[in-house]
């Protein structure tokens, strides 16, 4: 029996809603990253070609520059001022939430839509494509779109309708997972610096915010903004109406700020912060952007003759960061049941992701290039020491 005790803490480590949230959140970041590979992929083809058949060469210089308008590339400044404004961010709910709650709601109603309609669309297309020519149906001063995009939206619209109406944490889930894939395929990281700045101001952010907090505030403001649960709007609406049943009948509406997986053995719920996913995403969509470009870097040095250089090898700097993330996320998980407390999941993610990558990096004569301009072509000289 005491020994029972005493190994309590690794099976609950191997409790479905802790699986779930592993396999999940990895999947998140390997589709996200895909989705943002295949992307830049397809941009640079149709530049390719919009360049051989157009004839004005400032036609195809707008074009370039409206596909980059597509996807937002963070700087340095905007790497240090991204925890700050996140910890306004929590500061404005944790005090103004009752007053704002609506407004809360509302919005990331709206911007859960558009991402669960971004993360739907590769389905849609899979079905609608073969009976559909292609054609895109105009909207006025909304835009156009194909019937795919309008599939998508609509089931998109219906999903978050439902969840609007009874609460159900799937599809609060599915909402989360959408945003987890939309922020990491339209933000991109640019080097292995603003990376590193990043990932090291979050970490600081979350670390404080999680441990220090209570002694600041007189309670940990983290938890207490992820758990707090807004009003819903139809409630609202029908206590204006004066329509009883439904405002007690709607439940309150958990933002979808998290992933949330119950456990089939005993009902407890195991969460994780979509920040956890997203912000370890974008060092993983980074690094396997890079590791693509070392490809066709590869694919160039033998159709110019030149040899490879040396230290390129066949292992991954995405595969390595990958793992160094799942061993992360278990780490994070066994120090949650050792102290029984909430723990700050980057103050471990980060360092088993980023840690690992810059060892590589350096081992493999990376670091220097991933560090400021990790995509610059340059052309490879014939006279190259292997």
């Amino acid at each position: 029996m005491a020994s029972q005790v005493d190994y309590q803490w690794a099976y609950t480590i191997m409790d479905s809603s802790r699986v779930s949230t592993f396999l999940i959140s990895i999947l998140l970041i390997v589709y996200g990253s895909f989705r943002s590979l295949n992307m830049e992929q397809e941009a640079r083809e149709r530049e390719k070609e919009k360049s051989k058949n157009s004839n004005g060469s400032s036609v195809c210089l707008t074009d370039i520059s409206k596909r980059k308008q597509d996807v937002q590339t963070l700087d340095t400044m905007q790497a240090l001022c991204l925890p700050l404004g996140a910890s306004i961010s929590l500061l404005v709910m944790f005090f103004f939430f009752d007053s704002m709650q609506m407004l809360f709601a509302i919005c990331t109603a709206i911007i859960a839509t558009v991402a669960l309609a971004f993360l739907l669309l590769p389905m849609c297309q899979y079905i609608i494509n073969p009976c559909s020519d292609g054609n895109k149906i105009s909207f006025g001063i909304c835009g156009r779109f194909t019937t795919a995009e309008l599939l998508s939206f609509s089931m998109a619209l219906f999903i978050v309708c439902i969840w609007v109406l009874t609460g159900h944490w799937l599809l609060m889930d599915a909402m989360g997972m959408g945003l987890c894939v939309a922020f990491i395929a339209f933000v991109r990281l640019p080097s292995l610096k603003v990376s590193t700045l990043l990932l090291t101001g979050l970490l600081i952010y979350d670390v404080f915010w999680v441990f220090f907090s209570s002694y600041i505030f007189n309670t940990n403001v983290m938890v207490k903004v992820a758990t707090r649960s807004a009003e819903n709007p139809v409630g609202v609406v029908a206590r204006k109406l004066h329509i009883g049943g439904v405002a007690k009948e709607v439940p309150r509406l958990s933002l979808p700020g998290k992933l949330v997986f119950p456990s089939i053995h005993n009902g407890r719920f195991s969460m994780l912060g979509l920040g956890d996913i997203v912000m370890p995403g974008l060092l993983l969509c980074f690094v396997m952007r890079y590791d693509a470009y070392k490809k066709s870097q590869l694919l160039h040095f033998g159709e110019t003759g030149v040899p490879p250089p040396r230290h390129l090898s066949k292992i991954s700097y995405f595969h390595c960061s990958l793992i160094g993330y799942f061993l992360g996320l278990v780490t994070a998980t066994v120090s949650s049941e050792v102290f029984k407390a909430a723990q700050p999941a980057l103050l471990y993610l980060v360092p088993f992701t980023l840690l690992p990558l810059l060892t590589m990096a350096y081992l493999k004569g990376d670091l220097r290039r991933m560090w400021s301009e990790p995509f610059i072509i340059q052309q490879p000289s014939k006279h190259m020491d292997v």
